[in-house]
């Protein structure tokens, strides 16, 4: 009986940048690491070192993509950059801190939390969108075999962590989730659940950290 050839995954999310420890939404703007932030790369760095990695794969957003270029120049490994990873787009929001969003539009504040699936930020897109672009570019890196490290930051690292696990979307802020400068292991993924499937999303998937 032929064994099936399974994959190790873990997800790196960036450490924070000073719209995170601000509260304010990043999306897709490229911003360095704050001094904490630096902090927390040092120590997931350290955390990492002894860990065996084959290939490491990343959201173009930073941190994330410098995060990966260290990590993989540390273990002497390939970093590839999968363009469909980059973060949720929140468009006219990005900048805003969610107070403000709360504040100038609490209908639409509401309804994230209630309804994050018919909510798409001005000039934006829908989570929706998000998930079927993510699930497109985890297409190869899931098809490969070994010890794969995915780097990317939130909330784009949440529709990562549920297509893989196959879980619903659930605790998605657009700002900070808390949860910068950390890691997680994913699940195996073998030749017959490759396939990377849409997740649900639950109703209140999408809520300030």
């Amino acid at each position: 009986m032929k064994t099936q050839m399974m994959s190790r995954l873990i997800l790196i999310r960036p450490g924070c940048t000073d719209f995170d420890e601000q509260q304010r939404i990043q999306g897709t703007l490229d911003l360095p690491l704050s001094d904490r932030g630096e902090d927390q790369q040092r120590q997931l760095l350290s955390d990492l070192a002894d860990t065996e990695i084959d290939l490491i794969f990343t959201s173009p957003t930073e941190p994330a993509l410098t995060t990966a270029e260290q990590l993989a120049e540390m273990h002497r490994v390939e970093c590839r950059v999968v363009p469909q990873l980059s973060n949720v787009d929140q468009g006219l929001w990005q900048g805003l801190q969610l107070e403000e969003l709360r504040r100038k539009q609490p209908r639409v504040y509401k309804q994230l939390q209630e309804d994050p699936c018919c909510v798409c930020p001005p000039e934006g897109e829908s989570l929706t969108d998000a998930l079927a672009r993510v699930r497109e570019g985890l297409e190869r890196p899931l098809k490969k075999k070994g010890r794969l490290i995915i780097v990317a930051p939130d909330p784009v690292a949440c529709l990562i962590e549920a297509i893989v696990n196959k879980t619903p979307v659930t605790d998605i802020s657009p700002a900070c989730s808390g949860r910068c400068g950390t890691w997680v292991p994913l699940n195996e993924v073998d030749e017959v659940t490759s396939a990377v499937e849409l997740p649900t999303i639950s109703a209140a998937a999408l809520k300030p950290a």
